[in-house]
């Protein structure tokens, strides 16, 4: 009678598990907290699809999983490149963040940096969506950190107080406020600039006394945000760089998480990253809207031509070929044919 009791009890155990949702076999593992980091503040397109997403797992978890943003870099005190060994290490839990912020322990991530390698975003998508995407996220996940979707922080434009910049020789000699990232300090010295390295705060400071004369950054995300009319009145709109945005998890706490949760995480991402996209190129395609708000502030566009970019590009060769090896001559040459370049 024992006996029957036992297998009786044994039974209905396996059949309540079967019929309980998947993660909850996996609660007791959960935290109580996700740690999220975002370089940028709440603000913006980029900050705000960082807490879409967090609104939206712990909405479709029913609270399960409840992620908190920390913004302005407040997980990694002040140095941006340390984002990525966090995320390594589980100290972060997710980020959204620049390509060009992990690119030290990622060099593949410099794909997107190449100069003058992207005309458009539909060249763009392809890359991102492409081959050369899916291999960057195996890059990524086989240092600890799975990558859930792409974003995007836009095409970095330049901005500066002195004078048009159409050609090459117009970067001659001019002070120029440059990510702190090797391929751009060298893309800018090959055309002739004096690229300079300093935190945005400090560079704010240094537009507004003038000891330093410009800057590269996307559209919506900084020089629309900053009315960076107030300090420069030049604006030439090249694509010389795209800067993607990744919202990556850690390994680690990927692995804890339930099958479930994780389909629930990656469509959260997904939707939160393509409302992110379209804010980040809005009005920066077709009659290009965007710019008719620089030129209501008094700014003097310079939208170059083909023709005109390739004088650039040609200027930046070198740099190219320097950076192509560094990258991965493969996975470059992936890319190239999705671009069309040789």
């Amino acid at each position: 009678m024992k006996g029957l009791r036992s297998v009786t009890l044994i039974l209905g155990v396996l059949l309540l598990s079967l019929l309980l949702p998947a993660s909850w076999g996996f609660c007791g593992k959960y935290k109580s907290e996700y740690k999220m980091s975002i370089v940028v503040g709440p603000k913006g397109p980029w900050g705000e699809a960082a807490q879409k997403f967090a609104d939206l797992v712990k909405e479709r978890t029913n609270g399960r999983i409840n992620i908190k943003c920390y913004f302005a870099g407040q997980l990694f005190a002040g140095k941006q490149t340390n984002e990525f060994l966090l995320l390594r290490q589980g100290v972060a839990d997710f980020a959204l963040a620049s390509t060009i912020n992990w690119s030290p322990q990622v060099p593949e991530l410099n794909l997107f940096a190449l100069p003058f390698f992207f005309d458009n975003y539909e060249q763009v998508d392809a890359v991102k969506n492409g081959t050369p995407g899916k291999i960057l996220f195996q890059k990524i996940e086989e240092k600890g950190v799975v990558g859930l979707a792409w974003g995007e922080n836009g095409f970095r434009e330049l901005t500066n107080r002195k004078h048009p910049v159409v050609k090459p020789d117009d970067l001659k000699g001019l002070k120029v406020r440059v990510v702190g990232s090797p391929i751009f300090i060298d893309i800018f010295r090959a055309l002739g600039a004096n690229p300079i390295n300093m935190n945005w705060g400090e560079a704010q400071t240094a537009f507004q006394q003038g000891t330093v004369d410009g800057q590269e950054n996307p559209v919506n995300a900084v020089i629309i945000p900053y009315q960076l009319w107030q300090v420069h009145p030049y604006i030439t709109i090249w694509h010389y760089a795209i800067d993607p945005l990744i919202l990556g998890v850690s390994k680690k706490t990927w692995n804890t998480f339930s099958p479930e949760d994780k389909k629930i995480i990656k469509k959260a991402a997904e939707e939160a990253c393509a409302w992110e996209v379209s804010r980040a190129r809005k009005g920066l395609t077709g009659k290009m809207e965007a710019l008719d708000i620089l030129k209501q502030h008094g700014m003097k566009v310079v939208v170059l031509t083909d023709q005109q970019k390739e004088a650039f590009r040609k200027e930046t060769l070198d740099v190219y070929s320097k950076w192509k090896k560094k990258i991965g001559v493969e996975l470059v040459e992936a890319a190239e044919k999705l671009v069309g370049r040789k």
